[in-house]
């Protein structure tokens, strides 16, 4: 039985009470000073937890960064690796030019290549510092991989139709003659 205190005893010998509730008030008053209850967070545990979420946050933030930047770079090493198995070999000695970064590169080819090139059978890839002719299979695996790598495609935008604009200007330039035998 839990000590009764000083009251209660009076209260007890004097017959106001039974000695079962003195004894049950005693064990939830000892209860009451014991519990730990619920308790109202304080401040600093409030920031505390939110401190902790905010970092969480960062942290998934932050994953998720490196996970992308990771996708991306296993991408680019698959092209880069498309490109060095597909590649056209080049031979020749007619130069062929094209814009690249803003300025005019050449590449030495031969008459087959150049048909090749214009009819859109073989695309030009940048890989690091030199351009690579690529059959159109490969060059559409690279681009899905990185885009960027392609540097020219003449058959890329066979599908879509000419404009209106694109119509009146090949009306107005047909009246030019161009000879056969210019090479750019």
């Amino acid at each position: 039985m839990a000590k009764a205190n000083p009251l209660q005893e009076q209260l007890l010998k004097a017959g106001l009470v039974k000695k079962a509730k003195v004894a049950e008030v005693a064990r939830e008053q000892n209860k009451a000073r014991h519990a730990k209850g619920p308790s109202e967070p304080s401040e600093i545990q409030l920031e505390a937890e939110r401190a902790r979420v905010e970092k969480a946050e960062r942290d998934r933030a932050l994953a998720a960064e490196r996970k992308a930047q990771a996708r991306i770079t296993e991408l680019r090493a698959q092209a880069r690796q498309i490109i060095e198995d597909r590649k056209v070999p080049r031979s020749g000695e007619s130069e062929y030019r094209f814009t690249a970064d803003g300025a005019i590169r050449t590449l030495l080819i031969n008459e087959d290549l150049r048909k090749k090139l214009s009819s859109g059978a073989l695309v030009i890839v940048r890989l690091d510092e030199r351009y690579e002719l690529l059959p159109r299979a490969a060059a559409d695996k690279v681009r899905e991989r990185d885009a960027s790598m392609i540097v020219l495609d003449h058959g890329w935008d066979v599908d879509t139709k000419p404009s209106a604009a694109t119509s009146e200007d090949d009306a107005y330039y047909a009246q030019f003659q161009v000879p056969d035998d210019l090479v750019w």
